[in-house]
Parts: C-alpha cells; sequence; structure tokens
C-alpha cells in the first residue's frame, strides 16, 4: 500500500519524463524523482488544475525504493487505444452531509475491512461526491456503479447513498481478494474492468485507467499525511 509520509527530502537526478514501472504491475509517468527516507517520491505530470493552482510539487506518489523495478525515459505519453469509463456528470441531488458519509463509508469499510480513506478517495474520483452522478457508460451514484453490478451486489437504488457505498465496497473488496490487496490492480479493475487487468497482466495501458488509479492514491495518501499531521499537532 502507498502511503505519504513526512521526511527529509534529497534529491535524485533524472531525465525530464521518465515511465516507472512499480513491482506491482503498475507503471506511470514523472517528471521528477526525490529520495524520501526509505521511500522515492515520484513527481506526476501536471494537470490543467495543478497547473492553474501552482501546488504542481503536491502532485505525487510514494512507494518504497524498492518497489521500482525499471525507470525508461519516454517521450510524450500515448492516447488511450481503448475506451474506458468517462468522469460522471451529475443530475442534481444534493451529497449527504459530511458526517452521513463518514458514517456511511465507516460502516460499509468495517463490513469489509477496508480502510474508509480508501473508500472515500474512490467516492472522489468517481462521482466528486454526488450521489445522482450518472457517466456517459450508464454508471451510478457515489461509487459509479454499473447496472448489472450494482444488481450483483444486491443494490436496489443506486442512488441511494447508503445502499450504493455498501455495494461499490462489497464490489471492491471483491476486486482487493481477485488481486491479493494489491490496490494499484483492484483499482485499475473497478475503472476497467478485470478484464482489462488480466489481460494485461496488470493496470491497462489506457490513459484514463492509468490517471484515475495515480489520482486515487494520491488522495488516499494526502489524507494519511493529513491525519498524521493532525496526529502529531
Amino acid at each position: 500500500m502507498m502511503l505519504a509520509v513526512v521526511g527529509t527530502v534529497c534529491p535524485l537526478p533524472v531525465q525530464a519524463a521518465e515511465r516507472v514501472t512499480l513491482r506491482n504491475g503498475f507503471e506511470l509517468n514523472c517528471v521528477r524523482r526525490e529520495a524520501v527516507g526509505s521511500k522515492v517520491r515520484l513527481y506526476l505530470p501536471e494537470s490543467s488544475s495543478t497547473a492553474d493552482s501552482g501546488n504542481s510539487d503536491t502532485n505525487y506518489l510514494e512507494v518504497a525504493a524498492n518497489a521500482i523495478v525499471r525507470v525508461e525515459t519516454v517521450p510524450d505519453a500515448p492516447r488511450p487505444v481503448a475506451t474506458v469509463k468517462s468522469p460522471a456528470t451529475t443530475t442534481g441531488a444534493a451529497a449527504p452531509t459530511e458526517a452521513e458519509m463518514r458514517e456511511m463509508l465507516a460502516h460499509a469499510g468495517a463490513a469489509h475491512d477496508i480502510d474508509t480513506d480508501l473508500l472515500a478517495s474512490v467516492v472522489k474520483a468517481e462521482s466528486g461526491g454526488h450521489a445522482r452522478a450518472v457517466s456517459r457508460t450508464g454508471a451510478r451514484g457515489l461509487m459509479q456503479l454499473m447496472p448489472g453490478t450494482a444488481t450483483a451486489m444486491g443494490v436496489q437504488d443506486a442512488f441511494r447513498p447508503d445502499q450504493n457505498i455498501a455495494g461499490g465496497t462489497a464490489y471492491l473488496d471483491e476486486l482487493l481478494t481477485r488481486y491479493h490487496d494489491r490496490i494499484a490492480l483492484a483499482l485499475a479493475a473497478y475503472n476497467a474492468g478485470p478484464a482489462a487487468v488480466d489481460r494485461y497482466h496488470g493496470v491497462p495501458p489506457y490513459r484514463e485507467t492509468k490517471e484515475y488509479v495515480a489520482r486515487v492514491i494520491r488522495e488516499f495518501n494526502r489524507r494519511k499525511q493529513m491525519a498524521l499531521v493532525a496526529r502529531v499537532r
């Protein structure tokens, strides 16, 4: 599991753009690397949001140094070769309150022994917390369940936050079990489907899927780092 930590940062020399392959099969592009204790901080290319906000130095992942198996200099990232789930649009319903969301996530996380911060990070990436979000492919609700998945997970109304979170958490639990708790693979399967992960024996080479996995893990790291800071104050 990739967790953000607080430590002394020492720069490592890198090329302008690199593709980093991790032991768990996850690949991502980074613009620079830095050592942080026993970990390596991988700075991701700027998105429009980070460029506009001037917070590019917060756009990173941290991994154990021995988790990196290959680093290659690469040109600009290729365009995706397949279509996967698109970002959701909303139909106008209000999201649950923060307290209600925390309670639902805590309940679902406890039921499946999944970190609540990971569930919250998936919700943020999938729907931005909008209970009636709908993607162009028909995925619905906070955790963007496709109708077939919702039915399989026993969800009767995917727009009901409690049912959606319960179903999405159950599905993520199945994927974590399938991929032996390898979070990057489970998240990739949640986004692009298990068939794509199995076909490529790792995170599929779809730009949207890679960005999705990175976005969820980055948010997860951010939440853990904030919790760590709060504990030491």
